[in-house]
């Protein structure tokens, strides 16, 4: 059974707090592992990456082989039913065309002291993208990754996936392909960080790694961050969702399983006022459960992560909301629109009934890697935003120097730093001869 907590409970606020700071993901010590892997691909390269697939992935490469050729992939999508392949299709054009919005413009201005300035986005020149591998492979999460670069402009996209036993997904070879990545190697792991980081004599290095894993790519994301950016640490998947009494318990006891069969760690929460509702879908879970091929791990997450919360009204719902911060938000209300303006915390927002969860992971437009665990206080999900870079840019006209100038003399004087304030000064001594 999942938590079961009201909120006019005594122990309400101990509680919550308990499922709030809980940490859902068992790590391990990860880091040192990780850390001497990384060290091994810096010192050895190649050589480094082929022992280090024999080990865990039990598949014997060379440099060579490293790389998905051409030829592999048109084998390999062949097999694609044409049904995955229009599906396909519809989410890249729905992805690219909503990330197409999202691409800022440059500018330029002239303030009345005579400066012009502005700035210009560039996006960054190469990424790489790592996607999980073997059965727990998705080519949705290729379309989220690849298009957004894709649209930004980058010019290189990498693609490490792992091929445990040699296994590939032939969908996330044609999501690549349509997606426009033709550089796709056989490596996963730290050692795949490792190689897009710093680069082998067979991969070159690239400027920003983004895409989920394990704990061992999450950390190893974590390591080689500033040498390289990253687009964030993912933590397990999880969705909350507010809830009125005329709601579907059917409905959403799916969306909340839907969650759960991501992992075991993940986590999904019903907040509603409707005390029978939440009885009506915590029901729904419990008959509709056992017929998943995944419930194990559904059912797992649902016992062990699985919250249902009963609240006075909408309003300390969205309350609650706001300090969860969740990845997923569900608003399934008569008015979803005036409780979205009340939740400000939250990766993405899904209003209405008709709108779940499951339909963002894949087709609706916007991306689904999302800040996991309480980071959508003060993060965004993945975005062109993520793969560009802005650059300011200024000209000053000798009005603009002679006009603001002596105030950045006096502040440089100010800090000490007197070759700054000299710079500025030797350029106003000139204008004042003039």
């Amino acid at each position: 059974m999942p938590h079961f907590l009201t909120t006019t409970d005594d122990d309400f606020e101990r509680r919550f707090m308990a499922i709030l700071s809980a940490k859902r993901e068992d790590q391990g010590d990860v880091g040192d592992a990780v850390a001497a892997i990384i060290a091994d691909v810096r010192a050895r390269g190649d050589v480094a990456l082929v022992e280090l697939t024999s080990r865990f992935d039990r598949l014997d490469l060379t440099p060579d082989t490293m790389r998905i050729t051409p030829d592999d992939i048109a084998r390999e999508t062949a097999s694609v039913a044409e049904e995955d392949r229009a599906a396909l299709s519809m989410a890249v054009k729905r992805i690219r065309a909503y990330h197409a919005r999202q691409m800022p413009e440059d500018l330029s201005f002239t303030d009345p002291e005579g400066a012009t300035l502005g700035w210009r986005w560039t996006p960054v020149s190469a990424a790489g993208l790592y996607v999980p591998g073997g059965q727990a492979s998705y080519p949705s999460s290729v379309l989220m990754n690849a298009i957004p670069a894709r649209v930004a402009g980058v010019e290189r996209l990498v693609i490490c996936v792992p091929t445990p036993g040699g296994e590939t997904n032939p969908l996330v070879l044609l999501a690549a392909e349509m997606a426009g990545v033709a550089e796709i190697y056989r490596i996963g792991g730290a050692q795949a960080i490792a190689a897009m980081a710093y680069g082998t004599a067979t991969i070159a290095p690239v400027d920003k790694i983004t895409g989920p894993g394990n704990a061992y790519v999450a950390a190893a994301k974590r390591q080689v961050f500033g040498r390289v950016g990253i687009d964030m640490i993912a933590g397990p998947s999880e969705v909350l969702i507010i809830a009125d009494g005329q709601q579907d318990p059917d409905w959403l006891a799916l969306d909340l399983l839907a969650q759960a069969e991501h992992d075991a760690d993940a986590q999904s929460i019903l907040i509603t006022p409707d005390a029978d509702l939440a009885r009506a879908v915590t029901a729904s879970v419990e008959r509709l459960l056992p017929d998943l091929p995944r419930a194990d791990i559904a059912g797992a997450s649902w016992r062990d992560h699985g919250t249902v919360i009963v609240v006075r009204d909408l309003d300390e719902a969205a309350k609650l909301s706001n300090r969860i911060a969740p990845e997923h938000l569900e608003l399934v209300t008569g008015d979803p629109d005036a409780l979205a303006a009340k939740c400000h915390h939250a990766g993405a927002i899904f209003l209405g009934p008709f709108t779940p969860e499951a339909v963002g992971d894949y087709v609706s437009g916007p991306n689904h890697v999302l800040p996991t665990a309480r980071s959508a206080r003060f993060s965004s999900g993945l975005s062109v935003m993520d793969f560009l870079k802005r650059t300011t840019i200024a000209r000053l006209s000798p009005g603009a120097l002679a006009e603001i100038g002596p105030a950045a003399v006096r502040l440089a004087a100010s800090e000490g730093l007197h070759a700054h304030g000299l710079s500025v000064q030797a350029r106003l001594a000139r204008l004042n001869e003039g």
